[in-house]
């Protein structure tokens, strides 16, 4: 089913500027958020992946975004714990003394902003040589709890469904599950599963879409999706297309929100059952929260837009067929051109090891 119906059109360009901005200079009421700016940068870089804009953006910047990206990488020294990943901004790395003030202790690997890190360098056409790989899995690995659920870093930290997904979704597109337990993260996963059949944060929560994405993503990226019996299935998908009123709430009773046309349907598209849904009350919910003057998209009409929203909603429009917009694949939340730049990846990654372990040390690596 096609999207392009009568109705309000989408303001290409005018989103894409609005996503350069948050690259060049975030507004100071966002100075909260300087521990994720990797996830602003994600947002905005994806954004205009999916807005087939990033030529807009200059080679020089975009190397500039890249370099950034792996300064904020930490590998652990031999021995010591496994805090490997991406931290989120530069602020433990300002103060120039000999022992840092005792701020190196707290530079570790955080995994949403591993997760994100990684696919804006990967959107951006890098080909990962500088991330220490191995480093990165064991940081997954070593974030993992008894349970099956996961931390985002490796101590002080929640742990729950959202860093279930990044840590599926970072082994995923590194092709390596290391130590990791595909199958304690699973049972985490079906234990989670709520009387009404959407899945929740953690254990005795209540049902939420974004975390039932999170959920269903992981056993996709994990190869697990099987284990969610038929009947099951049914009732889940069931609990997702009563969630969208015009647009997708994230709970019942709750309001419509504009990330949610990302969330519910992505779950969707993977589930196989996106087309039980209304194409055109979508549509006109996620336009009826677009700015058509300075560019980007609020969670409601006439909210204040922001780059997560702006981000979901041209995502929520590129599942309806959008003329205009990359494809998206969904467990990833990344455009397909990204995916499809991964997946050689990966394959040069096979051929180096293939190589490495035939001992013949001839091999032949193609980068796309």
């Amino acid at each position: 089913m096609d999207s392009n119906l009568d109705g309000d059109e989408v303001e290409f360009r005018k989103h894409a500027k609005y996503f350069i901005r948050f690259l060049h200079t975030l507004p100071g009421r966002l100075a909260s958020h300087d521990s994720t700016r990797v996830t602003i940068a994600f947002f905005a870089v994806s954004g205009l992946d999916v807005l087939n804009s990033l030529d807009m953006l200059t080679d020089t910047f975009q190397q500039d975004i890249i370099n950034w990206i792996y300064k904020l990488q930490v590998v652990p020294k031999p021995g010591e714990r496994g805090y490997g990943g991406i931290q989120g901004s530069s602020t433990f790395d300002v103060l120039d003394t000999p022992d840092g003030c005792g701020l190196q202790l707290y530079r570790w690997g955080h995994l949403a902003i591993t997760y994100t890190g990684i696919a804006v360098l990967v959107a951006l056409g890098d080909d990962l040589s500088r991330l220490n790989r191995k480093a990165i899995i064991e940081g997954v690995a070593a974030v993992q709890r008894d349970d099956g659920s996961f931390s985002a870093t490796i101590e002080g930290s929640e742990h729950d469904m959202r860093f279930v997904y990044c840590a599926a979704a970072i082994c995923a597109m590194l092709n390596d599950w290391g130590r990791v337990d595909r199958k304690k993260m699973a049972d985490y996963i079906l234990k989670s599963i709520r009387y009404d059949y959407g899945i929740s944060q953690h254990y005795e929560m209540e049902s939420h879409g974004g975390t039932t994405f999170c959920a269903i993503a992981a056993l996709e990226l994990s190869g697990q999706l099987h284990l969610i019996t038929p009947a099951v299935r049914e009732k889940i998908v069931r609990w997702l297309v009563f969630r969208q009123q015009d647009g997708f709430q994230g709970r019942p009773n709750k309001p419509v929100d504009t990330c949610y046309s990302f969330w519910i349907a992505a779950t969707l598209k993977i589930m196989n059952a996106f087309e039980l849904t209304s194409f055109k009350d979508n549509r006109d919910y996620v336009l009826s929260t677009q700015d058509a003057t300075v560019g980007g998209f609020s969670k409601w009409p006439q909210a204040y837009t922001d780059p997560f929203h702006s981000y979901f909603g041209l995502c929520g429009l590129s599942f309806l067929n959008e003329p205009g917009l990359q494809e998206v694949m969904p467990s990833l939340n990344i455009s397909m051109r990204a995916y499809r730049r991964l997946q050689g990846l990966q394959r040069d990654w096979s051929l180096l090891e293939d190589g490495l372990a035939s001992g013949n040390g001839e091999v032949t690596v193609h980068i796309e």
